[in-house]
Order: C-alpha cells, then sequence, then structure tokens
C-alpha cells in the first residue's frame, strides 16, 4: 500500500500544480476602488480569437462577480488584456530499472541502484496573461494582475486552466476592500 501511495501522490501534485498559475497582482494604493462600477473594454491581444474570447469571457465574469458592469464604451474604468505564448523546454527523465540496492554502492551495499536513464527535452508552450485596468478620466493604471503558466499544451484544459487563472487574479478585488 505505502508503494502505490509513493507513485500516486507525485502524479496527484503535478496534475495540482498543471491546474495552476503563478498570478500577482498590484494596484494603486491611493485609488478609491468604490469610485468604479462600469467598465469598458480597450481591447485583448492574444495569440488567437479563441484565446481572446476566452480572455474576454473570464474577465468579464470576475469583474460581474464583483459588482462592476461592463458598458460598450464611456466606463468608468478601461480594461485591457494581453497574453501570450511561448516555448519552454522541460527535461524529463526516465528510470529503465527497479529503484533498489545495488552493488555499486561499495562493499557494504547501502546505496540507491536506480538503473539506465534517460533524459530528453520536451518542449511546451507556456502562455502569460496580463490584466490591466485604468481609470477612464485620467488613463491611469490603478490595477495589474499577472499570470504566468495562464495556458499549456493541453488545449481540452485551457479553458478550465484561464476560468481559474483570471478567478484566483481577480481574488482579493478590489483591493483593500475598496468598492
Amino acid at each position: 500500500m505505502k508503494t502505490q501511495v509513493t507513485f500516486i501522490l507525485p502524479a496527484v501534485l503535478a496534475s495540482a500544480v498543471a491546474l495552476c498559475a503563478a498570478v500577482r497582482t498590484d494596484y494603486d494604493h491611493k485609488a478609491d476602488f468604490g469610485h468604479y462600477r462600469t467598465y469598458s473594454w480597450i481591447g485583448v491581444r492574444a495569440g488567437d480569437s479563441l484565446w481572446q474570447d476566452r480572455i474576454t469571457s473570464a474577465v468579464d465574469s470576475a469583474l460581474a462577480a464583483k459588482g462592476w458592469t461592463k458598458v460598450p464604451s464611456g466606463g468608468e474604468a478601461t480594461v485591457s488584456a494581453f497574453g501570450r505564448t511561448r516555448e519552454q523546454d522541460t527535461l524529463q527523465t526516465f528510470y529503465d530499472g527497479f529503484p533498489g540496492w545495488g552493488w555499486d554502492a561499495g562493499w557494504w551495499g547501502g546505496g540507491m541502484d536506480m538503473g539506465e536513464s534517460t533524459t530528453q527535452v520536451v518542449p511546451e508552450r507556456v502562455g502569460n496573461l496580463t490584466v490591466d485596468i485604468f481609470d477612464a478620466n485620467t488613463k491611469k493604471l490603478i490595477w495589474r494582475g499577472v499570470a504566468s503558466d495562464a495556458v499549456g499544451d493541453n488545449p481540452e484544459k485551457n479553458e478550465k486552466k484561464m476560468d481559474k487563472t483570471v478567478d484566483d487574479m481577480f481574488k482579493k478585488f478590489p483591493p483593500n476592500g475598496k468598492g
């Protein structure tokens, strides 16, 4: 039973990490977020229209949940988003032997013998997302959310990952309970 847990736990943790993006936010500490209730989009720039639509939908849902209303133009705040993808190499090592005690650890036999190993470079697509909110009158940036690893190689999981990323990004929005 212990062996099963040893092999299953890393797989579960890797799956959980795969669905999580690293999210950071920052804001203008002088901004009164209680003043903003409507917003308009400046635009969304991303790799393709599918990702643009997903970003727009996720941000619209997050802001609606916070009581903000989207208007076609003339909102008290304006929103823009920028998404980009890049390739990142990941090293994966595979062992063809079963870990165990081996003769190569010395005459007392106290070391681990991992058997033969093979390491390969696996290219992965990684997507980053930046969402900016500006005061519509002053054009001043009042809030920014940045997420790395917002999308990956698996198109089936990207929509869920995008929604979770934007939810995490807006979790403490508006900042300091102002709004």
